[in-house]
C-alpha cells in the first residue's frame, strides 16, 4: 500500500513516517514539499491515499486539490493549521474526502487513512441488476462507473457512495443521521453541510440542475427519485 504526502514541513513528514513504520509498516510513504511536485508525484506513483497540507510554499494545497481531481479519484485527506469551517468547507468543496486539523495526533492521522481507504473500498454493490437506468442516468455497479446520457462521470469515492446509497434507497427518503454513519461513519450531531457539499457536486457533475433525480426532503434527508 502506498501513501503519498504533499507538505512543506520536513518534521511532519519525518513524524508521518516514523508513525507508519511503528504502526504499519507494510505501508510505503512517498513525499513531496511543495504543491507542483506533489501533483507529479502523484501522477508518477498512483497512491491509494494522499495526505495534502492546505499551506504550501508555492501554490495553494486548494490548487492542488482541484488539479488532482481532473485525473484521479484517489482520496484525499486535507491538513488545515486550523478549524476554520470555510477552509475545511472550501476543502470538502474541492473534492477532498477528510480532514485534519494541525496540531494532530499521528495515530488519529493513521486511522483516519484507514477509514478512508475503508470508505473507498465500500463502494461496491452487489443487486440484482448490474446497471441501474433511469431517464439520463447508467450506473454500472460492477465497475463502479457513472454515466450521464452515455458521458462517463468522474465521481470521487464519497460521492459515488453516497449516489449509491441514495439508488439503494430510491423514491425513499435517507436520513441525515444514516447517511453519516454510512458514508462517513460518524455520529450525526444535527451538521448537515457536509452533506449538502457532496450532494450539491453530485448534483452539478450529474447534470441534475434544477434537481429532478436528487431531492432534499428539508430536515429529514435525501432520496433518488426514479
Amino acid at each position: 500500500m502506498k501513501v503519498a504526502i504533499i507538505e512543506d514541513e520536513k518534521s511532519i513528514i519525518d513524524a508521518v513516517n516514523v508513525a507508519f513504520e511503528f504502526r504499519w509498516p507494510d505501508v510505503k510513504l512517498v513525499a513531496s514539499t511543495t504543491g507542483r511536485e506533489g501533483i507529479g508525484l502523484v501522477r508518477k506513483e498512483s497512491p491509494d491515499v494522499i495526505i495534502l497540507d492546505i499551506n504550501l510554499p508555492d501554490i495553494s494545497g486548494f490548487d492542488v486539490l482541484k488539479e488532482i481531481r481532473e485525473f484521479t479519484t484517489i482520496p484525499v485527506i486535507i491538513l488545515t493549521v486550523r478549524s476554520d469551517d470555510e477552509d475545511i468547507l472550501r476543502g470538502l468543496e474541492a473534492g477532498a474526502d477528510d480532514y485534519i486539523v494541525k496540531p494532530f495526533n499521528y495515530l488519529t492521522l493513521l486511522a483516519r487513512v484507514k477509514a478512508v481507504l475503508r470508505r473507498s473500498e465500500k463502494t461496491s454493490f452487489k443487486g440484482n441488476h448490474n446497471t441501474v437506468i433511469g431517464p439520463h442516468l447508467k450506473i454500472d455497479f460492477v465497475n463502479q462507473k457513472v454515466k450521464v446520457d452515455n458521458r462517463l462521470v468522474r465521481l470521487t469515492p464519497v460521492e459515488y457512495r453516497l449516489l449509491v446509497l441514495l439508488v439503494k434507497n430510491k423514491d425513499e427518503v435517507v436520513p441525515y443521521k444514516r447517511i453519516m454513519e454510512e458514508i462517513w461513519e460518524k455520529s450525526f450531531w444535527g451538521e448537515t453541510e457536509s452533506i449538502r457539499i457532496y450532494i450539491r457536486r453530485i448534483r452539478k457533475k450529474l447534470q441534475d440542475s434544477p434537481p429532478n433525480m436528487v431531492l432534499n426532503k428539508r430536515g429529514t434527508g435525501y432520496m433518488f427519485k426514479t
